[in-house]
């Protein structure tokens, strides 16, 4: 049984940067972050889980947590956790090394909403002294004079043996095999080191994104400047907001007017957004109560400090005795990050791209004790594990009928932009 207290704090932003200081005392670690985006379907401005109680590496254990002593758990499903879902393998090289799932209970967990500071720890004699640990952090620089040096990052795809591939992925729109894939190409750098704090914080500094993350585990990493939600449960609600069509911001509002417009009205982006809409559609109907799956938004333009996106909002309501874990694995990996139809899509994803994707475009987040969950897609995020000293950062853009590759090819290094800035540019730490 959790002890919750809470204490009246200011400012906010001090209490993000004093709380992700305090972290650094724990190898395992989840930190989620909104930078300040309030919508339908907001629940705090952060929060984070430090230590860990019990811990859940598969499925099953999932499952029966919530039908004995459910409790707070936060962690991740990773891409490859689709061959435990679908009759479906993975043989490319990872260099990162996340397993396919892993959750934990935590010790303790501090949420950060409006000026409360809000503790919910399974030890009560620690709250005080770790509240005047945090407040103690509040303030200071926490910057050092020492430098990370600039991070070489090499390209695991190089741009002709990309158009090659995206043209492959064209042949199967062609032959019928499949209408939409996301295609993904890696970044990465090896024997390097960083501070994978600051280095988040550089990142999401950014982007300044509404489903931020920071995880370590044990030597893992996770830097995420993640715009995407993946999926969430509110009471009997489930709601998913797929992210399909991206273009730059303009430097004078009326010129980022225009973008946002053409962004819009671009065809080959409706089209995307509409094919992956009706697969999330077909995938929350699995576990809908029948007639409740509602398209809330259409392709809907959203701008960010570095892109404008275009999202659409679906929902359904499913019985209230439903399983949370079922509700994911029912839908994941979501359709934004693979294509459709989605098994076909995964097939020839991994047989075209040159890397397992690992925890790249899987999910973070987390489940309560009610089973409500909120978890985004991993994009737009740097990977490090520290103790093999690899470093990696994937892209990808939607291959349709309509797919120019240089577009496509153009559209991946925008995303990238900021990934590799924070890395190249070199990071304090």
């Amino acid at each position: 049984m959790r002890t919750q207290r809470s204490f009246k704090i200011t400012p906010p932003l001090q209490s993000k940067s004093a709380l992700l200081e305090w972290s650094k005392n724990y190898t395992d670690a989840v930190w989620l972050d909104s930078n300040g985006h309030r919508g339908n379907y907001s629940s705090f401005e952060a929060c984070l889980a430090v230590g860990r109680s019990r811990e859940f590496s598969n499925l099953e254990e999932l499952r029966k947590h919530f039908a004995h002593q459910p409790d707070w758990l936060f962690g991740y499903f990773s891409y490859d956790l689709k061959n435990q879902l679908e009759d479906l393998v993975s043989h490319n090289a990872d260099g990162v090394g996340f397993p396919d799932l892993y959750f934990f209970q935590p010790l303790k967990i501090v949420i950060l909403d409006g000026d409360q500071l809000s503790f919910l720890y399974l030890d009560a004699d620690d709250i005080e002294k770790d509240f005047e640990a945090i407040v103690s952090l509040m303030g200071e620089d926490d910057t050092n004079n020492s430098n990370t040096s600039p991070v070489p990052i090499k390209m695991r795809i190089h741009k002709d043996a990309y158009f090659e591939k995206a043209n492959r992925f064209l042949e199967h729109i062609h032959r019928g095999d499949i209408y939409e894939a996301n295609f993904c190409q890696e970044f990465y750098a090896q024997d390097v080191q960083i501070a994978p704090l600051e280095t988040y914080k550089k990142l999401n500094s950014i982007s300044e994104p509404p489903f931020a993350a920071y995880m370590r585990l044990d030597e893992r990493y996770l830097m995420c400047a993640s715009p995407e939600r993946y999926l969430r449960k509110q009471g009997e609600k489930v709601i998913s907001q797929p992210i399909k069509g991206t273009a730059p911001r303009g430097k004078e509002a009326d010129d980022d007017l225009r973008l946002r417009k053409q962004l819009a009205q671009n065809e080959k982006e409706r089209a995307e957004n509409i094919m992956i809409t009706d697969l999330v559609r077909n995938d929350l109907s699995k576990s809908a109560i029948k007639g409740s799956v509602v398209v809330e938004e259409l392709c809907k333009v959203y701008g960010y400090k570095q892109v404008n996106q275009m999202i659409s909002t679906i929902t359904s309501r499913v019985d209230p005795s439903a399983n949370p874990v079922d509700l994911i694995t029912e839908t994941f990996p979501m359709g934004s990050m693979t294509g459709a139809p989605k098994i076909s899509a995964m097939k020839i994803i991994e047989a075209l791209e040159e890397t397992k994707r690992g925890l790249y475009s899987g999910a973070v987040g987390y489940f309560d004790p009610e089973g409500n969950f909120d978890f985004n897609v991993v994009i737009r995020s740097i990977l490090y594990n520290e103790k093999n000293r690899f470093v990696s950062y994937s892209v990808g853009s939607a291959i349709t009928a309509k797919s120019d590759p240089e577009m496509e090819y153009q559209e991946c290094l925008l995303k990238a932009r900021a990934m590799r800035s924070v890395l190249e540019g070199g990071i304090e730490g």
